[in-house]
């Protein structure tokens, strides 16, 4: 027999196939990481995800996970090895009779052999299958934490946009106020305003000069924790938001939504494959249970005489079956069909709570848009005209002051709290276009 034809089966082309994709897929990932970098000063939200989803350390080593896998991709359609044996017995330790070539010739025993093991019940393909599965898995929950990432990214952004609103609205205030106290300085001087409310006037500036020192504070955090999503060297240290708050009504129904999220989230799409990636497991370890046959070969030369050995060994499978992984590959096929019911219902969930959320708040927000604001802006510039001129006092003149600074805070609150539900809603149903 020849020895050739035993290790022909193990060539194997399609190895350059997958190593050739493993190469070009890091160097797709070096080239991306080699490219200069251009940071922004400004940055609109569509921007600040694009950056975040190119640059966020932690989602470019979740990433990683995928090329890991499609590494195991290549080692489970590998082949067994063969073995080579070999081995020259009774060699002399001392001088022998007749020469050391006539004794080695007649008196010594070589052998040279190769086995080989063949796998059987199809090991390698449902190797194969089941670490593919394993790696479409890991792109739905890369695809998953993208989805995750945006939304935390939009959230940080709704709250830098609040910030930068607030601290408009606390300059605005200052500015204003500080006009006031200027008046009222001046009616001080000329014996037109009693020095205690004069004076009380000047105290109720500190207010607002700290409203816009904590305002100033918020957005500089916030601009900190946003560019922490992005990836720290994505953006220049000194840049800022490009969008403020603005209210889009939205006019969209739930069934809608909620098949649109069965089309389009990832993570149910994770809990899907899961389930095919258990059953790939299950054929795995029936597969493993079915016993390899190994063929050896043996070429001997004993006594002068040169011989063949032939041999076939294959384990008898009287106590070990693989029948522990195989019971429970085969509940976990149980266990990965209820944790894809289980987010089935979640997306169901998670679509209604972000969409009762978003039209709880454009209620909200049509309450203050609705003439709120332009009450207290009123009562405040009467209030202010008639202090000036004494039809009222300084206590109902701060009052309707404070009412309308409480006012235009809670609306940008409101609007707020109005555009980050609307990304909840956007993240719960797994895209950022809805219907």
């Amino acid at each position: 027999m020849c020895f050739r034809n035993l290790i022909r089966p193990l060539r194997y082309k399609p190895m350059l196939h997958w190593n050739r994709h493993l190469i070009l897929a890091f160097a797709v990932v070096a080239s991306l990481s080699a490219q200069p970098l251009v940071r922004p000063d400004k940055i609109t939200l569509d921007q600040a995800i694009q950056l975040a989803i190119a640059h966020n350390h932690s989602l470019l080593a979740a990433r990683t996970t995928i090329v890991q896998n499609q590494a195991l991709e290549v080692q489970a359609n590998v082949r067994p090895n063969p073995t080579l044996f070999t081995d020259w017995e009774y060699l002399p330790l001392s001088p022998v009779s007749g020469g050391l070539g006539s004794y080695l010739q007649n008196a010594t025993e070589g052998d040279i052999g190769m086995s080989y093991m063949f796998e059987r019940g199809q090991k390698r393909q449902h190797r194969l299958q089941a670490a593919k599965d394993t790696t479409d898995v890991s792109r739905s929950t890369v695809r998953d934490n993208e989805r995750t990432l945006a939304f935390q990214v939009a959230q940080l952004y709704v709250n830098a946009q609040l910030a930068d609103a607030t601290l408009d609205l606390a300059r605005k205030d200052l500015a204003s106020f500080q006009a006031t106290v200027d008046i009222s300085e001046h009616q001080f001087r000329v014996g037109a305003l009693a020095e205690n409310d004069y004076l009380q006037i000047k105290l109720q500036l500190v207010q607002f000069q700290q409203d816009v020192e904590q305002a100033t504070l918020s957005k500089a955090q916030s601009l900190s924790d946003l560019r922490q999503q992005l990836g720290y060297e994505s953006v220049s240290e000194d840049y800022d938001i490009a969008e403020a708050l603005e209210y889009h009504p939205l006019t969209i129904k739930l069934a809608e939504l909620q098949t649109k999220a069965l089309e389009n989230r990832p993570d149910l799409r994770a809990a899907l494959k899961s389930v095919t990636a258990a059953g790939s497991q299950y054929e795995l370890a029936k597969a493993n249970g079915k016993q390899d046959v190994t063929l050896s070969g043996n070429y001997s030369h004993v006594g002068g005489i040169s011989a063949f050995t032939f041999s076939v060994s294959m384990p008898l499978p009287i106590f070990d079956r693989n029948q522990g992984n195989i019971a429970q590959t085969h509940a976990a096929i149980t266990q990965a069909q209820e944790q894809q019911k289980f987010a089935n219902g979640q997306v169901f969930t998670d679509v209604r709570d972000a969409y009762e959320a978003l039209t709880s708040n454009d209620r909200v927000v049509k309450i203050f848009s609705g003439g709120a604001r332009e009450t207290a802006l009123k009562s405040r510039d009467i209030s202010e005209y008639a202090y000036r001129r004494g039809a009222i006092s300084l206590l109902d003149f701060l009052t309707a002051e404070r009412n309308y600074r409480a006012t235009e805070l809670a609306y940008r609150q409101a609007l707020a709290g109005y555009v980050a539900s609307l990304e909840q809603l956007r993240e719960a149903v797994g895209t950022r276009s809805l219907p």
